[in-house]
């Protein structure tokens, strides 16, 4: 018996691939190997010798083991980082993504204006009093200024509240711009309201704003007429209703034919053949002089629609919960493909 012999071999056993890994382990390690001869001579040593020489043999078998565990563990690194590189292999469906239905409708309209010279304006979500109430015309007593209406984060001198529209946005371009203007203003704006499948605390806007000489409300009209066809189709009309808001006068809001029944009459229209989709007017002068905008020089009108409002008609959701509640069952229908 001769073991440090085996050991020698043991150590000098080239092993390149899996192959000679296996034959490494039948060859030292299996039932008919040279190591299983070792532990079986043992009963021929002399008892005074046996604990020495079983104590080599383990050593050995030890020595053995361990260098079949790292190849072992290396090749298998190796087959794994393999089967990572390998270009040639059939490539997996990735899942694909989308946009939030919020996100289609908005991008969908800031494209629309943009194409008819509209920038985007951007402004803070918790504002100050003079910019969400006193420039747009709000006088002391109108019941959006009550706590029950606006959210409001500081009450006093310093009165600020989470914005209530993005008309907000509309008086800080005016107050650091000179006419000719014409941007739109998409943002979260937030309401005291119950949450309801009709109604939420924080909605979306998006708001529109021009300025020039002599615009008038054919403007308007005009303007809001190519958004809805350019939105809902060629066949859409829209239909103006005199209506109220501090900041413009004179007021409308404005109704797109439904999309579902082209005017027929149906459920969702309530069988009048309309869609309220926003409201509109002219600026109102008072609001153009609080700006710093000459009102006998400059006119200009507005419009804001919600974007909750828009995506409803063109997805026919009908509670607007779901928008904010990220069930991934709601959101994988807006998946491209689906």
């Amino acid at each position: 018996m001769n073991i440090k012999e085996i050991l020698d071999a043991v150590r000098a056993f080239e092993i390149l691939s899996a192959n000679d890994l296996e034959n490494f382990r039948i060859h030292f390690l299996g039932s008919k190997g040279k190591i299983k001869d070792l532990y079986g001579a043992l009963k021929s040593v002399p008892n005074e010798e046996k604990r020495l020489v079983g104590q080599q043999i383990n050593e050995l078998r030890q020595t053995a083991e361990d260098k079949f565990s790292f190849f072992k563990i290396t090749f298998a690194s190796e087959q794994k980082q393999g089967d990572q590189l390998d270009l040639s292999r059939p490539g997996s469906d990735a899942q694909i993504g989308s946009h939030h239905p919020l996100s289609l409708v908005r991008n969908e309209i800031i494209e629309i204006f943009n194409r008819i010279g509209y920038v985007v304006s951007e402004g803070p979500e918790i504002e100050d009093d003079w910019h969400n109430f006193s420039a747009l015309n709000f006088p002391p007593e109108h019941p959006a200024r009550d706590m029950q209406d606006t959210f409001f984060v500081e009450k006093g001198a310093n009165e600020m509240a989470l914005r209530t529209h993005t008309s907000s946005v509309q008086v800080r371009v005016m107050e650091n711009s000179t006419p000719p203007l014409r941007t739109i203003s998409p943002g979260r704006v937030y309401r005291n309201e119950a949450i309801s499948a009709r109604a939420h605390c924080f909605f979306h806007q998006i708001e529109g704003l021009y300025i020039d000489k002599n615009v008038s409300f054919a403007d308007l009209k005009q303007t809001l007429l190519f958004f809805a066809k350019e939105l809902f189709g060629e066949k859409a009309s829209i239909r103006l209703r005199p209506s109220y808001f501090p900041f413009t006068e004179p007021s409308a809001e404005v109704d797109v034919s439904c999309t579902l029944c082209h005017g027929k009459g149906c459920n969702v229209c309530k069988y009048s053949g309309w869609l309220e989709i926003l409201g509109c007017g002219m600026v109102d002068p008072n609001v153009l002089d609080a700006c710093g905008i000459d009102s006998s020089v400059y006119s200009g009108f507005a419009f804001g629609m919600g974007v909750e409002r828009i995506a409803q008609l063109k997805f026919r959701v009908t509670d607007l919960r779901l928008y904010s509640e990220n069930d991934l069952r709601f959101l994988k229908q807006f998946t491209p493909g689906n």
